[in-house]
């Protein structure tokens, strides 16, 4: 569905973005695709901190309620017009491949995801090898969704932002140091490069947004566990998709590489988190054929931004109505919706019902 654009530069609304993560780089470009006058602001550069150690699957898989599920498989939609309006995106919708559940669960999940329109694909030892012909051990029985997928993660930021760019959007590499305030109302933010005005802030900087909201008095309740993934030397195509298997999830990247972790949002990095990634490459390379020259490259600690809940924080704070949040694990599958549908809340104070259920208020004591 399209974004309104303003009609007339009068209207023009300054907005901050603070963090150039994928939920950020995506409200910044659907804001200046709208017609606001964006400036980005962050302090780690483009890709920021949770974005770059993502598994970055895109997905309304298991575990979660119907209302998460449907927010969930609109944002998956909203890649497929995301990727009309920016077809350089590296996006693959290249399916996954589960058996990381009891034979139970599998058997729940694809009987009530099925009801609900996920397009779940039981299959057997036979058909997991069609799939993925490279796996060395496979299951007697997998559930298969084809319309599942991957964005690269840093490289579709970096594409947001420079077509924001290209649009209007200024982006800046500064330290946030508060929220400013006049008169009991946000005007902008101060920096470690002087204070810079606007009309509504937005914070969207991950496992620093507690911080900076809490310098007007907001509270972000956030927990922010490590998840570690190794990623390989880049090597020939052995996987097709993702693979989600009993403690051990991977996929191939767009450059060649195998990442892996012990689930999709990394392992337990442990005392020692050289060792744990040695181990888990270990792991990796066992469970492909074909992979004697499979090199292990590096390994990264990724800090997810996760509210106590589990579920996202989207809207606006309800004591600084001029401050906008938006905070939460799965970035990578929800920032086309959470750019569109923040930019509809900002701009036009249409808050659209999936984001219902997600606002800071559910915290209120």
């Amino acid at each position: 569905m399209p974004i309104r654009r303003r009609s007339s530069v009068s209207e023009t609304k300054q907005i901050i973005v603070i963090g150039a993560g994928i939920i950020g780089a995506s409200i910044a470009w659907h804001l200046t695709r709208a017609g606001a006058q964006v400036t980005v602001i962050s302090e780690s550069g483009i890709g920021g901190v949770a974005t770059p150690n993502s598994f970055a699957w895109i997905n309304a898989s298991w575990g979660n309620p119907e209302p998460y599920f449907r927010l969930r498989s609109r944002a998956m939609a909203e890649w497929t017009r995301l990727a009309r309006d920016l077809p350089s995106l590296p996006l693959a919708w290249c399916g996954g491949l589960c058996w990381d559940l009891s034979a139970a669960d599998m058997e729940t999940y694809a009987a009530e995801h099925s009801a609900w329109g996920y397009g779940i694909e039981r299959v057997d030892r036979a058909g997991a090898a069609r799939i993925e012909p490279n796996l060395a051990d496979l299951p007697d029985v997998a559930l298969h969704v084809a319309e599942e997928g991957v964005a690269e993660p840093v490289a579709t930021t970096k594409a947001l932002l420079a077509d924001a760019k290209r649009h209007g959007a200024r982006i800046t590499s500064s330290t946030v140091t508060a929220l400013a305030q006049t008169n009991g109302r946000i005007t902008g933010v101060d920096t470690s490069h002087g204070l810079i005005a606007a009309d509504e802030v937005v914070i969207a900087a991950g496992v620093g947004s507690p911080d900076i909201a809490a310098t007007a008095g907001i509270n972000l309740p956030i927990e922010t566990p490590p998840g570690l993934i190794v990623h390989s030397r880049p090597y020939k195509k052995l996987l097709n998709g993702l693979v989600l298997a009993e403690r051990l999830h991977m996929r191939q990247t767009a450059e060649g590489r195998i990442i892996a972790g012990s689930d999709f949002g990394g392992a337990d990095p442990g005392m020692d988190a050289e060792a744990t990634a040695r181990a888990l490459f270990a792991a990796t390379k066992a469970m492909l054929r074909d992979s004697d020259g499979l090199e292990l490259d590096f390994h990264t600690v990724g800090y997810r931004p996760t509210p106590i809940d589990g579920f996202p924080i989207i809207g606006r704070a309800e004591s600084m109505d001029s401050v906008y949040v938006a905070v939460m694990h799965s970035g990578i599958t929800l920032a086309p919706a959470v750019g569109l549908f923040a930019t509809r809340e900002i701009l036009g104070g249409e808050r659209d019902p999936l984001m219902a259920p997600y606002g800071l208020s559910r915290f209120a004591q």
